[in-house]
């Protein structure tokens, strides 16, 4: 099959943006847990979510190994029972984006949920509104600004993912060679004008959603 050099800027895109609508509900259900809730294990859980982002990006990519590769706890049961393979697939990079993504959003999203006053809450439920409506009437559109740029930031992490793509999808041609991964074996093949294209469309893309963060950061009220 012909190389094109456009497939791996489509499978990014389609990867990190599969990602984020994975990894939203569950980033911004967590970040309102942790802002709200107090529990016994809520520092260990600030911990865990956090541990994606400080341990090197292949760690991650083998603990993803040992859960869902083939002879992980996880990886075994699916392809025993269903037939399914997660490891060296178009899935395993989108999971592995999820999963560097997921820190950043929650990490984003928390302090602007802690910023809501807990007075409008209390009178929406006041009000007879169950909790969910509460909080997509409510607390949604008071801390919408740093809600959206957790979700462009996460986007960004997801689509610049690298070192756990590597270790659980691979680098299979039309399957799982992200941008970072084609930057990747350009290198290693010497052909600096490929890598340089993928290079300019993440910094393009970057430097567009750190504009766009900055503009949609919480901004306090003024006079």
């Amino acid at each position: 099959m012909e190389y094109s050099p456009t497939l791996p800027i489509v499978l990014s895109l389609r990867v990190a943006a599969t990602a984020l609508v994975i990894v939203a509900p569950i980033g911004i259900a967590l970040a309102y847990v942790q802002a709200r809730c107090e529990y016994a294990l809520r520092g260990l859980v600030d911990a865990l979510v956090l541990l994606p982002l400080v341990l090197p990006p292949t760690v991650v990519g083998y603990f993803l190994i040992l859960l869902a590769g083939r002879r992980g706890v996880l990886g075994i049961w699916l392809e025993s029972l269903f037939d399914i393979r997660i490891v060296f697939t178009p899935t395993a990079a989108v999971i592995a984006s999820a999963v560097a993504a997921l820190p950043l959003l929650v990490r984003t999203v928390q302090p602007a949920l802690e910023a809501v006053p807990v007075e409008l809450e209390a009178i929406g439920r006041s009000l007879g509104l169950p909790p969910i409506a509460v909080f997509f009437r409510v607390t949604l559109p008071w801390a919408w600004r740093g809600v959206a740029a957790g979700l462009v930031l996460a986007f960004a992490r997801a689509i610049g993912e690298f070192g756990a793509t590597l270790m659980f999808a691979g680098n299979i041609p039309g399957r799982t060679n992200t941008m970072p991964l084609e930057i990747f074996a350009a290198y290693q093949e010497a052909d600096d004008q490929r890598a340089l294209l993928y290079v300019a469309v993440l910094t393009v893309i970057s430097a567009a959603v750190v504009f766009l963060a900055s503009r949609l950061a919480p901004r306090e009220s003024r006079g």
